[in-house]
């Protein structure tokens, strides 16, 4: 076996062995650390959250035309904001000039089915929606032409703009 160990051939096997064995060895532990690293992350990331706690994150989108497409992108997006913070987020949709007419229960506009049931699901996980009170007069509406959980403000665009004093971000389309 003396012998062996003094063989250059047998000595590049060993050191071959020996190089597999340790790069091997590193590459498990920095497989462990690195998991062990984003479980950490991942732990301080996803603090536990009770009822009544005040969301992380407050955000208020603009909803103010009628266009199909553009109905289904912003529905969409509050929907992906939703599922992305959970109960960590607190939404408003401020709907006013032409957008007023996803709120209607009976709408002068083309608003498709299901963008009325994604909008009322919405309202169920705790989406508001603020319709805008000079838009209700100048078509001759009252609350009583919107969804129940629709709420009225006076102004539309002064209640974009106080929610966003309150720290809202603002998102428009």
């Amino acid at each position: 076996m003396a012998e062996e160990s003094n063989n250059p051939v047998w000595r590049n096997r060993i050191d071959g062995v020996r190089r597999r064995l340790l790069g091997g060895l590193l590459a498990g532990g920095a497989v462990l650390a690195t998991t062990a690293v984003a479980r950490a992350a991942d732990e301080e990331a996803v603090e536990p959250r009770f009822p009544g706690d005040p969301p992380d994150h407050y955000v208020v989108f603009q909803f103010n035309k009628s266009d199909l497409g553009y109905q289904d992108h912003v529905i969409f997006s509050i929907g992906a904001v939703l599922r992305k913070y959970g109960d960590n987020v607190k939404i408003v949709v401020v709907a006013f000039a032409e957008g007023i007419h996803i709120l209607a229960s009976k709408p002068g506009r083309e608003v498709k089915e299901e963008i009325r049931q994604r909008v009322s699901s919405l309202a169920q996980y705790g989406v508001e929606f603020h319709a805008c009170g000079n838009t209700l007069k100048s078509l001759n509406w009252s609350e009583k032409d919107l969804l129940p959980f629709a709420q009225v403000v006076e102004v539309g665009a002064a209640d974009l703009m106080e929610l966003q004093e309150q720290g809202y971000s603002y998102i428009s389309w």
